[in-house]
């Protein structure tokens, strides 16, 4: 389908559709089995114009296939969750049974990542604050085999029901769909920034809302390593927003006689 918003707001890339499937989409992108790889590599393909696919042995990275709702995949990290919840915060390297998995792996991983994984990203304070990130995080196993992204202009809305819709949009264009979200809502925290990886931002997160009575719209792409990720891929100062299939239909029917079609939008877009 084509989407007014993406037409009225001249978005550079396609829109996004999340699907759950348990059919492979023909000459789809996929990770190797047991490959590492970014989720939002893919999702920048597919905002491009290609398919993308991932399943149980082909999502790229543990927080990425945590991030599409095959289950804690944190349990899988190196050294199990208590090695990830360290690599996110302080490092492993003062904590011995950390720096013993470092050596196991030294051999098999990219030198970057044995960096942060004995220095850690340092995106949160300490061990006990990722923890109770990781515990509130809706982790879910979905029910079905593949997790699909595949622009939106490819779906037939009556025929597949995509979770989530995805946008990328520049500062600008994300004010104007911040505005759209909230058109046609009573309240004014109808979008949400929470903090986490970018493929949680456009997976989990958004699935959660999409169960919600009135859902919400979510940022992401703060994540700054997936932003580092991408940054060859696409424009440097793109977001996302991860709209819930209801709310997205919403968001379209308000596209003609709203603010779009007024002057400040005007000058702003020109």
């Amino acid at each position: 389908m084509e989407s007014k918003i993406a037409s009225s707001l001249k978005l550079r890339y396609h829109p996004v559709a999340i699907l759950w499937t348990d059919e492979r989409p023909k000459e789809a992108l996929q990770f190797k089995k047991g490959r590492w790889g970014c989720v939002m590599w893919l999702f920048a393909h597919a905002a491009k114009g290609q398919i993308a696919v991932f399943d149980r042995e082909t999502y790229g990275c543990w927080g990425g296939g945590v991030g599409l709702g095959f289950g804690n995949q944190y349990k899988n990290f190196p050294g199990g969750v208590e090695c990830f919840y360290r690599f996110l915060s302080q490092g492993n390297e003062d904590w011995v049974p950390g720096k013993k998995v470092a050596q196991e792996i030294k051999k098999f991983v990219r030198k970057d990542f044995l960096e942060d994984f004995l220095q850690g990203e340092r995106y949160k304070e300490s061990f006990e604050l990722v923890k109770k990130f990781v515990e509130q995080l809706p982790i879910i196993d979905i029910p079905n085999k593949y997790v699909v992204f595949k622009p939106l202009r490819d779906i037939d809305i009556n025929q597949e029901r995509p979770q989530v819709i995805v946008f990328l949009a520049n500062p600008d264009q994300l004010s104007a769909l911040i505005i759209l979200a909230n058109y046609k809502r009573e309240g004014s925290e109808n979008v949400i920034i929470p903090w986490a990886a970018g493929c949680q931002t456009i997976g989990i997160l958004a699935y959660q809302e999409a169960n919600a009575k009135s859902p919400r719209a979510i940022v992401g792409l703060t994540d700054i390593s997936a932003r580092k990720n991408i940054r060859r891929l696409l424009d440097k100062n793109l977001f996302s927003l991860a709209v819930p299939l209801k709310m997205f239909q919403e968001m379209e029917e308000s596209v003609e006689h709203s603010f779009l079609e007024r002057p400040t939008w005007k000058a702003i877009e020109g």
